[in-house]
């Protein structure tokens, strides 16, 4: 990437603001699109009102503005094809394709093709009717998992300690189709021991470089109790995600990962997301994600010392520089603010104050996912409201100094986490 570029954002998060954010530092970028994008992304970048999953229409407008390269940000249009599209037209595109992208896409793939090349994940059973997944599990001790096989918002994989969480999966996914064809399969495996550990891949399908390790915070309140969300804050590097560790991820994961997917015939270029279990130092796959977290994005991203347009550009083209590559030495915390009621039904609408002195400091970034500026104000218009992020020399202060920022912000049944980070002071492996 010699020469300035146009580059076009897919989606419309807290990470695709995220990542028009990073963007913007390059050097190499001359104008940056967003499409749907949101209130935040508008600040930095011109929105333009496509859905993130209309692929003809971000197609059609690629083409006649000339965008050098696309970035998608969430799973949908991925599994929809639209690199394929895309490449297909001779535009170039960061993802995988949607072959590839059934990593993510389907429990039961991903499963088996981890089978195929002997990389640890949990012994596993699939099922694709009632009475099969009543009869695998009749003869199964409790704790264990089942997960629908397709997309569910991240809310698919249901952990079955007793008899009544058995009961409560069954009618969501038989009796009420709570995931509709999501769920035509079913993945029956053992539950992990450990602690979770989210380590990013960004690839041509041969080289590969790997970003700093992170630590999402899934669950609603304090302490990993109450409902999943898609995430309440983050925060990179873990020191989970030792050397030690981060070289077995290597060698037991990401490299048989992109070799096992060549040999069959679908190479896998953007970004492999390794959800892991870490136990004892051991690494086990608990799922793969086909592009970037959310809201791990928002503390992974920053951290990238050197140019991120030209890291994208590279493994869109298939040719990663991985010797221009350089990662920061500093450390990143995000806290998500969230909505009322959330990840249930949620309030909308609530003025948020305090808002615009968060914007006012280049290094350390606000990133809008549920809030749109409306006028003279902002306002929210999501589960997710906004993602507070800091950046500092040592885990403690950048942990520290988030929440300070979050001290100023306030909107009408703001709710978020005070122990983001919290278990990196805490690890054992």
């Amino acid at each position: 990437m010699n020469l300035k570029k146009k580059v076009l954002v897919v989606g419309g998060g807290g990470r695709e603001n995220a990542i028009v954010w990073k963007l913007l530092q390059s050097q190499t970028v001359e104008k940056i699109f967003c499409a749907p994008g949101n209130s935040g992304a508008a600040r930095i970048a011109e929105n333009i009102a496509i859905s993130e999953t209309d692929i003809e229409r971000l197609l059609q407008f690629a083409r006649e503005n000339r965008i050098d390269l696309t970035v998608v940000g969430p799973e949908a249009p991925l599994m929809a094809g639209i690199v394929d599209t895309f490449r297909d037209a001779g535009l170039v595109i960061f993802g995988p394709s949607k072959a590839a992208a059934r990593l993510e896409g389907s429990k039961s793939f991903a499963k088996e093709f981890m089978r195929r090349h002997n990389i640890p994940t949990a012994p596993f059973r699939i099922c694709e009717s009632r009475r099969e997944t009543e009869n695998v599990v009749a003869e199964k001790d409790f704790p264990y998992v089942i997960k629908v096989d397709g997309l569910a918002a991240g809310k698919g994989a249901l952990v079955i300690q007793n008899e009544m969480d058995l009961n409560a999966a069954l009618a969501e996914i038989y009796t009420e189709n709570k995931f509709g064809n999501a769920a035509e399969k079913v993945v029956i495996e053992d539950f992990l021991t450990g602690e979770e550990l989210s380590v990013f891949a960004v690839t041509d399908g041969n080289r590969y470089v790997v970003l700093n390790s992170a630590q999402d915070h899934k669950r609603i309140f304090d302490g990993d109790l109450g409902p999943n969300t898609g995430g309440m804050g983050a925060y990179s590097p873990a020191p989970l995600g030792s050397k030690s560790v981060l070289e077995k991820v290597e060698e037991k994961v990401i490299r048989p990962v992109l070799d096992g997917m060549r040999s069959e015939g679908m190479p896998y270029t953007g970004v492999l997301y390794c959800g892991l279990m870490i136990d004892r130092g051991e690494p086990s796959v608990v799922e793969f994600n086909a592009r970037f977290g959310d809201p791990e994005t928002q503390v992974v991203v920053p951290l990238i010392e050197s140019d991120f347009a030209e890291l994208l550009y590279g493994a869109a083209i298939g040719k990663i520089d991985k010797t221009a590559f350089s990662l920061s030495n500093r450390f990143a915390a995000c806290v998500v603010l969230a909505s009322k009621g959330y990840p249930g039904s949620y309030e909308k609408g609530k003025p948020i104050t305090g808002i615009d002195d968060n914007f006012n400091d280049a290094d350390q970034p606000l990133f809008v996912a549920g809030a749109k500026f409306e006028g003279t104000s902002w306002i929210t218009t999501g589960g997710r409201v906004l993602g507070v992020t800091a950046i500092s020399d040592s885990l403690e202060s950048a942990i520290d100094l988030a929440y300070r920022r979050v001290a100023g912000i306030h909107f009408d049944g703001m709710q978020f986490r005070t122990d983001i980070g919290k278990k990196a002071f805490q690890t054992k492996n």
